[in-house]
Parts: C-alpha cells; structure tokens; sequence
C-alpha cells in the first residue's frame, strides 16, 4: 500500500481517492478493515468510512461458527 500521508493528516482530492482505490481494491481481495487499516497507517473508522464513501458493499462480520464440522 502506498504510503501518500502520514497518520492523522487530511486527505482530499486527488490523495483521498488513491487511498480510496487502494484500500477497495485490498477489501475485494479478501483483506479485512483491520489489516487494511494497519497496513495504512490510519484508524479502523477511517478506513471504514472511506470504503463506504466508495459504496463498496461490506462484508457481514465473520468468525467462528459453532456447530458445523469442517468441510476437508
């Protein structure tokens, strides 16, 4: 992920939608939020927020589940 702005500075323009490519492209690849944010060097929210701003149909929240065998 490229590294346009540190953490905690504005993004607008040009800047916010490269951001914003980057991170839809990671999250259509199976990324989480969280990694996605971590890789960014910006916040859960933000990245949250920009992926919706990009109307970028989230995932419902994963984890275990209880009950089902695994499938070899």
């Amino acid at each position: 992920m490229a590294d346009t702005a540190k953490r905690g500075t504005r993004l607008s323009g040009a800047e916010r939608e490269q951001l914003a490519g980057e991170l839809s492209k990671g999250y259509a690849e199976g990324k989480s939020i969280r990694a996605l944010a971590e890789e960014s060097g910006r916040s859960y929210g933000f990245v949250h927020r920009i992926l919706s701003e990009s109307e970028v149909s989230l995932r419902s929240r994963g984890g275990a589940t209880r009950g089902r065998a695994r499938q070899s």
